[in-house]
């Protein structure tokens, strides 16, 4: 956002402050939908066009603001400081633009308030909403099922491994139960990673029990509790939270269990509290797998480190949008059309989900027109 300097560059050059204030408030309006429109890109093109567009309108506004405020700073110190030089061939561009006078200063603002003020009107059309960073995202598939196919994961291998030493471990700081967190983006594949492991040989073999349950945004102590009991194998028999605790206590009692909780945003303390209290029953080295996009999120357990899931590489995203887009990357003989659906996954920016989806869409529709990154066209069929 604007600085000091170019507050009163633009008071002391007679630019309209108000087109300034304007472009604070279309830039702060287009933050709050980025994080709703990351992840609705993945199954809407236009959000997808939409959010490269205004990426490159708020980098533009930016460089602006950045080129004035150092102009604003050579005019303060009236004279060169060989300290800005780095900064003068990034703004070289700029200032050649506004170097017949201040008008074009203004004029280069009008233009970049036109683009923002279009692309912010356009969020309603798009569905777009204002995220605080704490709910989560609407409509949403979650992973009710500990299923997964695992022919289609790709470049997870090493993930794999990491999060296994972490659960067949009897670390947990003395206590005997520990959290493992699984920490990541959405559509990074938190969730994927989560069922691999939990159907890994050695977990069956190293956990008496094993629970599954993916919470989401209801975070019912009691909701889970039941969950929980009809995971290891118990039928709820009360409604009272009190009686449910003590139920699933006495089931986990001196048992060494796998509890996966996925997708989880609460970070409620006494929420937790409150849900863990029974599971403590355990056995030494029982673990709660928790998938989550909140560092703090389960923070008042004991935990082991957590593990940060990275996105894919560029070769394994581009394997798995071949996969579901043309069945694999071998049968794409046509060196072009594997230059295009290469381009194509390189937008997916290493995240599983888009990868799979945008495969899934290009599979279904048979014939579609793509768009390269020259924004030429092309049928394929």
């Amino acid at each position: 956002m604007a600085s000091r300097q170019v507050v009163n560059f633009f008071s002391g050059q007679k630019i309209n402050n108000s087109l300034l204030e304007r472009l604070e408030t279309a830039m702060r309006s287009a933050s709050r939908v980025l994080d709703d429109a990351e992840e609705k890109q993945i199954t809407s093109t236009d959000v997808w066009d939409w959010l490269a567009e205004i990426k490159d309108a708020v980098y533009k506004a930016d460089d602006f603001l950045d080129a004035i405020a150092y102009k604003a700073l050579r005019q303060e110190l009236k004279a060169e400081d060989q300290t800005f030089t780095c900064h003068m061939q990034r703004f070289l561009s700029f200032f050649n633009l506004c170097k017949n006078g201040l008008g074009e200063i203004e004029e280069e603002l009008k233009v970049l308030l036109q683009d923002l003020d279009r692309l912010v009107d356009r969020t309603v059309a798009l569905g777009l909403i204002t995220r605080t960073g704490k709910e989560p995202s609407s409509p949403k598939t979650p992973g009710e099922t500990s299923l997964v196919d695992e022919r289609g994961v790709y470049g997870r291998d090493n993930d794999e491994k990491a999060i296994l030493k972490l659960l067949l471990s009897d670390d947990a700081n003395g206590q005997s139960l520990g959290v493992v967190r699984i920490v990541g983006m959405g559509g990074v594949g938190k969730t994927t990673l989560a069922q691999i492991v939990y159907n890994n040989s050695e977990v069956q073999r190293c956990f008496n029990l094993k629970a599954w349950v993916c919470v989401s945004e209801d975070f019912s102590v009691s909701k889970l509790t039941k969950v929980i009991l009809e995971e290891v194998g118990s039928k709820p028999d009360f409604e009272s939270l009190n009686l449910l605790q003590i139920q699933l206590k006495e089931r986990l009692l001196e048992k060494k269990f796998l509890l996966v909780l996925d997708d989880v945003w609460e970070e409620n303390y006494a929420k937790w509290v409150s849900l863990l209290e029974p599971l403590k029953s355990g056995a030494q080295g029982s673990k709660i797998l928790v998938t989550t996009r909140h560092e703090r999120v389960a923070s008042v357990m004991p935990t082991v480190p957590t593990h940060h899931l990275k996105e894919l590489t560029e070769d394994f995203c581009w394997s798995l949008f071949a996969k579901h887009a043309f069945g694999d990357e071998n049968s794409i003989a046509d060196e072009e059309l594997q230059k295009i659906g290469r381009a194509i996954a390189k937008k997916c920016k290493g995240l599983p989900l888009a990868a799979k989806s945008l495969g899934e869409r290009i599979k279904a529709q048979k014939v579609i027109i793509l768009r390269t990154h020259s924004k030429e066209f092309i049928v394929l069929q």
